[in-house]
C-alpha cells in the first residue's frame, strides 16, 4: 500500500530525526525537540454528543485551525503559543454559537519545561481580557432575552482566573503535551492517584489514571500511547449539583431535586501517535459523562497538517 504523509509530517522527517525510541530494550521517552521559531499547523475538531436511550438528542460540533509556534527557548523549558482561526461551529444552540466565536484569532502563550511538559498559561490575564471583551457583545446581542445576561456572566466567570483557564479553557493544549516527559516500556501499564482541576472552580476531583506504550514504529519514528482516566463518581455529581442549583438560581427557574439527581460516571480515554521530535501526529481524547439513561460523549480530534 503506498503511504501518504501530510505537509507536516514530510517536514518534521525532513528537519532532522531525535530518535526517542530504544529497540533493544522497547522503551520510547516523549521529549520536545524543537527550535525557536518552528511551526507546525492542526485542525482540531470537537464533537459533542447527547444520547438517551439510544437516540441522539443533542450535537454540536466545532472544527478550526491551530498555528502551534516555538517562541523561545526559556531557563529549562520552551515559550509556546498557540493561533486559534478559521472557527467552523455546527449546532442548533445559538448562544454556543456565539461564545465559540469568541476564540477565533485568539492567541494562547504556554510555557512548558524542557520536556515539553505542560507548565502554565503565560498570558492567561490577556485571554481572560478577550473573553470578557466577547461576551460583553453578547449580551448586548441577547439583552431582549431574560437572565440571559447573567447566564454568560456565569460562564464568563468560570474563565475569570488563571485557574479557571487551565482548567476549562485548555483542554486541547493539555491533550497534545499529555504524555510528554516519561519513559514508557512497551504494553507495560502504569498507574497512578490523581487530582484533576475543578471547572467549577471548587475542590479538586480524584481519579484513578492508567497509561501505557502500546506501539512502537522504529522505521518512521513515532509511537503510540494510551491513557484511560475514571473521575470519583461521588464528587463529580456533588459539584455538578451544586452548579446546576447555581444556574437555577441565575436563571431564575426551578432547581434540580438532589433525591432525583443520578449519579454521575465520567471516563476519558487519550491515544496519541507521537514523532520523534516531540510532535504528536494524531491524537483524540474521547470522555463518556453518563447517568442512568443518558451518555454525553466529549470527542477532541488534534491532527497534524
Amino acid at each position: 500500500m503506498k503511504r501518504i504523509l501530510s505537509t507536516g509530517l514530510l517536514l518534521l522527517l525532513i528537519i532532522r530525526v531525535n530518535c526517542q525510541i530504544n529497540i533493544a530494550d522497547s522503551t520510547t521517552q516523549v521529549i520536545g525537540f524543537w527550535d525557536i521559531n518552528e511551526k507546525q499547523t492542526y485542525l482540531v475538531s470537537n464533537e459533542k454528543l447527547k444520547i438517551q436511550e439510544d437516540d441522539t438528542i443533542s450535537r454540536e460540533f466545532t472544527k478550526y485551525e491551530v498555528d502551534i509556534t516555538i517562541k523561545d527557548t526559556i531557563e529549562n523549558g520552551y515559550l509556546i503559543n498557540w493561533f486559534y482561526r478559521d472557527y467552523e461551529v455546527e449546532t442548533d444552540n445559538e448562544l454556543i454559537k456565539k461564545l465559540s466565536s469568541i476564540i477565533e484569532d485568539m492567541n494562547v502563550q504556554i510555557k512548558t519545561d524542557d520536556l515539553g511538559i505542560f507548565v502554565e498559561v503565560v498570558n492567561w490575564e490577556e485571554i481572560r481580557d478577550y473573553i470578557i471583551k466577547g461576551t460583553s457583545m453578547i449580551k448586548d446581542e441577547l439583552k431582549s432575552i431574560p437572565n440571559m445576561d447573567k447566564l454568560v456572566t456565569q460562564w464568563e466567570n468560570m474563565y475569570n482566573s488563571k485557574q479557571g483557564i487551565e482548567s476549562g479553557a485548555i483542554n486541547e493544549i493539555l491533550q497534545f503535551h499529555y504524555f510528554h516527559g516519561l519513559k514508557y516500556k512497551l504494553w507495560e501499564d502504569y498507574s497512578y492517584d490523581n487530582k484533576l482541576p475543578n471547572i467549577f472552580v471548587g475542590e479538586p476531583f480524584d481519579a484513578k489514571v492508567t497509561f501505557w506504550l502500546d506501539e512502537i514504529n522504529d522505521e518512521d519514528n513515532n509511537a503510540i500511547y494510551r491513557m484511560h482516566q475514571s473521575v470519583d463518581s461521588v464528587q463529580l455529581t456533588n459539584e455538578t449539583f451544586k452548579y446546576l442549583v447555581k444556574m437555577a438560581e441565575t436563571m431564575q427557574t426551578p432547581p434540580p431535586k438532589r433525591d432525583e439527581f443520578s449519579y454521575l460516571h465520567s471516563e476519558t480515554r487519550t491515544a496519541s501517535r507521537i514523532h520523534g521530535t516531540g510532535w504528536p501526529i494524531y491524537s483524540v481524547q474521547t470522555k463518556e459523562t453518563s447517568t442512568e439513561n443518558v451518555i454525553q460523549i466529549d470527542e477532541c480530534i488534534i491532527e497534524l497538517k
